[in-house]
């Protein structure tokens, strides 16, 4: 596990590499004077006797940035590499995640009128397109309290200003889902 894990990522920063040393050339190569920059890192989020949790993140800049997580969940007792689809009994999961997040959306904007979520919102137009799923392989990881966390990456569901946006999935409106309680509780 520790090994295809270090591989996997010493090709991701390889590539990173590449694309940015790509660009770079492009915008010479065509006497265009710009900055670029590419930072890249992690985060461990979670780290308890059974999940190890990590985040890895890359920020572009040009003019503005982006930034777009990826998590790794392990189970480091029995060395297995956690996805999403594999906490759950069937497909079902993506729209009782997705119903939840929505309404933890609205609930957050309804809260705080400095926070939008690309969600629709009863009696509202909407100029953009709205968040409606989680894809399947939704990024996300388990946090130490063991509740199933769904990321966004900047701009996908929210305006850039909101950064990097996750929403922690009530176990109760999950656990008819789930495949066992070994990870989410």
């Amino acid at each position: 596990m520790e090994s295809s894990l270090n591989e996997k990522y010493l090709a991701e920063g390889k590539r990173l590499y590449e694309e940015f040393m790509t660009d770079m050339a492009d915008l010479q190569k065509n006497g265009i004077e710009a900055h670029l920059g590419v930072e890249s890192g992690y985060v461990v989020k979670t780290d308890t006797e059974q999940i190890l949790s990590v985040g890895r993140y890359v920020v572009n800049t040009v003019g503005s940035s982006s930034t777009t997580f990826q998590y790794d969940t392990i189970d480091k007792k029995n060395q297995v590499l956690i996805t999403l689809p594999s906490l759950f009994k069937d497909d079902r999961y993506i729209a009782v995640i997705s119903e939840n997040i929505k309404e933890q959306m609205r609930d957050q904007m309804e809260a705080d009128p400095e926070k939008i979520y690309w969600v629709s919102v009863l009696g509202q137009e909407e100029p953009f397109t709205v968040f409606e799923a989680i894809a399947k392989d939704q990024s996300f990881y388990i946090n130490s309290d063991n509740k199933l966390v769904i990321s966004f990456d900047k701009y996908e569901v929210a305006p850039g200003y909101m950064g990097v946006v996750e929403f922690v999935i009530p176990t109760e409106v999950l656990s008819d889902l789930l495949v066992s309680d070994t990870y989410v509780k």
